[in-house]
């Protein structure tokens, strides 16, 4: 049967390769983002339903959910990153709580929104993954919002996997370490930090998006229907992002 996926921030990286995936299997996949270019270059290559959101903002969801089926089969809460890098090094009390709270809504706060958001569409039998970070476990350095943002996403993920369990829904975490060939570290990952994440991991390469997204294609499928209020790591073995 075919499925009906939604897949937030998929423009690039982790989420287009979740949605690439879905899309691939036949399944009917809708993908946002803030940026309309990527979304409609993804939507030429392989289908999958393009639309622009901000899911930190009520009412740009409220606005989604009149693009969107009334059943939803798997969300994909992938929207987020480390906002950091987007801001300069607070120089006041104002300016460190915004860049903190900056965090907390694009990892936390988004994901519970757009949950919120389509929860009565979520059919049973359903599951909604979370992409969380090897940073929740390991921090993230500089004031640790983007650390602190993935901790409680995780920690927030078990009791909606009460919420969600009677109905037949699985609520679960993938979390990251480096993953190559995504658009996280903005261009200013020098190559020293590169060659010492990648030591970290057991495997000796960095992660692919196509890694991560296998993980959500399992959890998403027949296979996991007993997983829940899970946090699964994939990170090759990362002990240490320091």
């Amino acid at each position: 049967m075919t499925r009906t996926i939604l897949v937030t921030g998929g423009g690039t990286g982790i989420g287009r390769a979740a949605a690439r995936h879905f899309a691939a299997q036949g399944d009917t996949v809708f993908v946002t983002g803030r940026r309309p270019e990527p979304l409609e270059l993804l939507a030429k290559e392989t289908g999958v339903r393009p639309l622009v959101c901000d899911h930190t903002l009520p009412e740009a969801l409220t606005a989604l959910l009149a693009e969107l089926p009334e059943r939803i089969d798997v969300l994909v809460n992938n929207a987020g990153g480390n906002t950091d890098f987007d801001a300069d090094a607070p120089t006041d009390l104002a300016a460190y709580a915004r860049t903190f709270r900056a965090n907390l809504d694009a990892n936390l706060v988004s994901a519970a929104l757009t949950t919120k958001a389509v929860e009565d569409r979520l059919a049973e039998g359903g599951a909604v993954v979370h992409i969380g970070s090897i940073a929740a476990a390991t921090g993230s350095g500089s004031h640790g919002s983007y650390g602190a943002s993935k901790a409680a996403l995780a920690t927030w993920n078990i009791d909606l996997a009460r919420i969600l369990g009677p109905r037949g829904v699985t609520a679960n975490v993938v979390a990251p370490g480096f993953i190559a060939d995504t658009e996280f570290f903005r261009d200013q990952l020098a190559d020293e930090r590169r060659e010492r994440l990648v030591a970290a991991t057991s495997t000796g390469r960095a992660g692919s998006p196509e890694d991560v997204a296998g993980t959500i294609a399992f959890l998403a499928s027949p296979a996991a229907r007993h997983i829940t209020g899970q946090v699964l790591h994939v990170n090759g073995g990362a002990h240490s992002t320091r």
